[in-house]
This record gives C-alpha cells, sequence and structure tokens, in this order.
C-alpha cells in the first residue's frame, strides 16, 4: 500500500526538503531517503534535494510503506454550503482534518468521503478535496474542492493571497493597542518539530488584527491572516505576549479553564466561486463552549 499527497508551493525560495520536511512533519533526513528512492517528483520529474522551488511548483510525495489512506466514515458533519464544485464545512474543535500518523479515522476527510463519495484528487490520497487546513482544536469555515478544477482555482486564490479568511480568539491578557499588524518569519522550531516558531529565516508570515471586546485578564480579538503559515495565529499571539485561552502548545501550561483545545475560531471566509467567479463570504458562528467562557467574563464584570 502507498500513501500520495500533492502539495503546490505557494511562494518559492525555499530547498525541496526543507519545504517537504516543514510540509510533512517529517525529518529532512526521510525527505531525502524518499527523493533518493525517486517517491518524490516536482512537476511531474524528480529533482535534487536542493533544488530551489518557484512559487506553483507541484510536488508528490510516495510513502511506499505507508498504511494511511482514507476510507468514507459516517460522522458528524456539519455543512453550511455546497454545490457541484465546493463545499464548505464548520469543522468542529478535536477533529483533524485528515489522516495522518496514528491517525486513521473519525477526521473531516473521512466524514468528507462518506458524505459526498468523490472529492478532487489535487489533495492526494490522504487529503482529497482539501484546499486549506485548520489545526486539529481550531473550529470553524474550511473549504473543500469536489473536482481538481476547483481545486486548481481554490489553490491559486489561496497562493496569489486573494481568498481572505478572518477569525476570532480569546487571548491572555490586553494586547496594548487596539489594532496592529505583525509581520515575521515563521518555521519549524530547533528545539520541538511539532512546534512553530518566530525565526530569523523562516517563511513571511503576515498577521492583522483588531480587538473586539476588552476584560480585566482577557481580550476578544478578530485575526485576517494575509498567509496561511501553519499554527500562524496562535504563534504570533504567543509572540505578542498574549497566548490564545486554551493553547498548552504556545500558551500557558496552566490553564484557567477546562478546555479541549484553544480558543479559536475561523469564524468567516470570502473567496471567487472557481466556476462562476462570484465573491462569496460564509461564516460559522462561535462554538458554544466558547460562548460560555465569554458570558463568564461578562457576568463577572458586569
Amino acid at each position: 500500500m502507498s500513501a500520495k499527497s500533492a502539495y503546490t508551493v505557494a511562494e518559492g525560495g525555499e530547498r525541496l526538503d526543507v519545504y517537504l520536511a516543514a510540509a510533512t512533519d517529517k525529518t529532512r533526513s526521510h525527505i531525502n531517503r524518499l527523493n533518493d528512492g525517486g517517491n518524490i517528483l516536482c512537476n511531474g520529474k524528480r529533482e535534487k534535494s536542493g533544488k530551489i522551488l518557484k512559487a506553483g511548483d507541484e510536488l508528490l510525495v510516495i510513502e511506499e510503506d505507508a498504511q494511511i489512506f482514507a476510507e468514507p466514515q459516517e460522522l458528524p458533519l456539519d455543512v453550511i454550503y455546497e454545490d457541484s464544485d465546493i463545499a464548505v464545512i464548520n469543522k468542529a474543535q478535536g477533529m483533524s482534518v485528515h489522516p495522518g500518523a496514528g491517525i486513521k479515522s473519525g477526521t473531516l476527510v473521512n466524514a468528507l468521503l462518506y458524505r459526498f463519495g468523490t472529492l478532487s484528487g489535487a489533495g492526494g490520497e490522504v487529503r482529497p478535496g482539501i484546499v486549506h487546513r485548520l489545526d486539529k482544536d481550531t473550529s470553524g469555515v474550511l473549504l473543500v474542492a469536489k473536482n481538481d478544477k476547483a481545486h486548481l482555482s481554490l489553490s491559486n486564490q489561496l497562493s496569489r493571497r486573494e481568498m481572505k479568511k478572518l477569525y476570532v480568539a480569546l487571548l491572555e491578557g490586553n494586547l496594548k493597542l487596539d489594532s496592529g499588524e505583525v509581520r515575521t518569519y515563521i518555521g519549524r522550531s530547533p528545539r520541538d518539530r511539532k512546534k512553530m516558531a518566530v525565526l530569523p529565516h523562516g517563511k513571511e508570515a503576515v498577521t492583522f488584527y483588531r480587538v473586539t471586546e476588552r476584560f480585566r485578564e482577557n481580550c476578544l480579538a478578530e485575526f485576517d491572516i494575509k498567509t496561511g503559515r501553519t499554527h500562524q495565529i496562535r504563534v504570533h499571539a504567543q509572540y505578542l505576549g498574549h497566548p490564545v485561552v486554551g493553547d498548552k502548545t504556545y500558551g500557558y501550561a496552566k490553564q484557567k479553564y477546562d478546555l479541549q483545545g484553544q480558543l479559536l475560531h475561523a469564524r468567516q471566509i470570502t473567496f471567487k466561486h472557481p466556476a462562476t467567479g462570484e465573491e462569496l463570504t460564509f461564516s460559522a458562528p462561535i462554538p458554544d463552549y466558547f460562548q460560555r467562557i465569554i458570558q463568564k467574563l461578562t457576568n463577572r464584570e458586569g
């Protein structure tokens, strides 16, 4: 059994092995072994691990010994919108987007395959239909492609930064400014490969924020991300000194509330329909467990 995963390079300038190590959560030595064995193709051809990638390059990774593949599974699925080309999902907190190491079922992809049957193949066998991802414990709006043509259109909008995604998060403490911009470089943490970090030489990450409500010890903020780096909002919140409430990875080890994950929600997405070109906006309400914490803070100060 082999598992194939496809990646479209949004921004060039990085070595092939470095890019794939970050994209797959594998070590560079593992990526190099796969490449030496001919299991990595760049635009349909074998390339050296040190090849400098360009925006738009298509990478295919074949894990020959992998037993990870997605199968249909009946699971709860909150579908906001669907047509013959796309679907917009309100992903629940705690649901992984696709199968991976140690995760073969219970993912969004498993649920999508059961609900829709056929999805785009551009994401590979493990991530069919997946245009962009949300962290397991981040809830909210997620866009799915049902065919390859739609997937290509949406991926291009994403890489050209034409797709707008708005998030809301409850932060520890209060941001000094009511609004601002965070512009850094984010890369794989040299201390812990499962984490990302602000580094001198990573990928550019740009986040705009706006405080929408203040409490004594917390603030509610809206985030508009111009780049889609892994864990970007969580890393930038930590960088600002105000991590997301419930985030034990980038925030406080000891949390005030009994939460299953960070209070970060993808509230809205705007894009052009891949077939009609019509600009569409879809939203997902803040989940109940998130609202209860906001209400608790409001009551405490009222």
